[in-house]
């Protein structure tokens, strides 16, 4: 009965999730049978134990709905490299990440060693933020969202290196590549949120099944950004009062202060299929990142991002 049920989860979800690489991609909620992550932004040791052990339940629940099912629209490597421009023009298809048509579903048909990392694409294919309950006492829970954003979401060609041993544990560092995309989505009450989506510097270890780790994520805006009032962080006005005894006032201390430093992300993958023969990988992902901070001028919210991710290694 419980793989029946895991079994009936997994092809909803992938059902629901496999329509994003189309053209007209949309982004659906994950079903209520997978556990919400409900992690803070700021990480440390125990935290990020904590979050790769929830999200490997879910990485799980999302492998295997890529193996059990396969999307109509997926296409492979090869088959996307000998498209001419004029034929993935408007199609969408520079936004997908390729996928895998043979292969196994075992990982340990990788010969363990050190490998470069090439060709890393993430796509994704779900973005929640998460939000205060609208009940008094109710918990914090991610709702889904509508794309502002047009079909150039998806970081690609990224490089790094990725080490497999003979136990199955996994390393994975990124080090190169288009590894940020500015994406704004909109919450169901008209807000919207912009927000980096990103994995630089991502460091993930762990088993082929979740393996998940920090990343960087850089500020929304320069230290060269100006404001309305012309205040940045590396330039411009030090305050806009009219009054300058009162510009260093706490009430516009965050205003004025400026600051374009990075904060963190967390990320898990989940290795769901592979090919020995041309040495290619692909999973899903689950980041939880924040977003804009409007230069430190406002708290960031999460940012929940699931999706599908495919390498190569050599």
């Amino acid at each position: 009965l419980a793989a029946s049920t895991l079994i009936a989860g997994s092809i909803y979800y992938l059902s629901k999730m496999m329509k994003c690489t189309s053209a007209k991609a949309t982004f659906q909620q994950a079903p209520r049978q997978v556990s919400r992550v409900q992690r803070k932004v700021v990480c440390n040791a125990e935290g990020l134990k904590a979050f790769v052990k929830n999200a490997s339940q879910q990485a799980a629940v999302l492998a295997a709905s890529t193996l059990i099912a396969g999307s109509a629209s997926a296409i492979s490597f090869d088959d996307l490299q000998g498209l001419t421009y004029l034929q993935v023009k408007g199609t969408g298809l520079a936004n997908t990440c390729p996928t895998i048509e043979g292969g196994s579903s075992n990982v340990k048909d990788i010969k363990s060693g050190s490998y470069k990392l090439e060709k890393f694409c993430m796509e994704p294919t779900s973005f929640t933020v998460k939000e205060d309950s609208q009940f008094k006492g109710g918990e914090s829970e991610f709702v889904k969202t509508r794309l502002m954003t047009r079909l150039t979401y998806t970081l690609d060609e990224m490089s790094g290196q990725f080490k497999i041993d003979g136990s199955g544990n996994v390393e994975l560092k990124e080090e190169d590549g288009i590894d940020y995309a500015a994406v704004t989505v909109q919450l169901p009450g008209g807000e919207r949120v912009p927000f980096l989506f990103t994995v630089k510097e991502l460091n993930a270890k762990g088993t082929a099944d979740a393996f998940g780790g920090e990343f960087v994520v850089p500020s929304y805006r320069g230290a060269t950004f100006l404001d309305p009032k012309g205040r940045g962080a590396a330039t411009g006005y030090d305050t806009a009062v009219a009054l300058p005894a009162s510009g260093d006032s706490e009430e516009f201390a965050k205003e004025n202060a400026k600051s374009a430093a990075g904060l963190k992300g967390q990320a898990v993958f989940s290795i769901a299929k592979v090919d020995p023969a041309t040495n290619e990988i692909a999973g899903v992902f689950e980041s939880i990142q924040p977003s804009d901070t409007d230069l430190g001028a406002k708290a960031p919210k999460d940012i929940k991002i699931q999706g599908l991710w495919y390498a190569q290694l050599s």
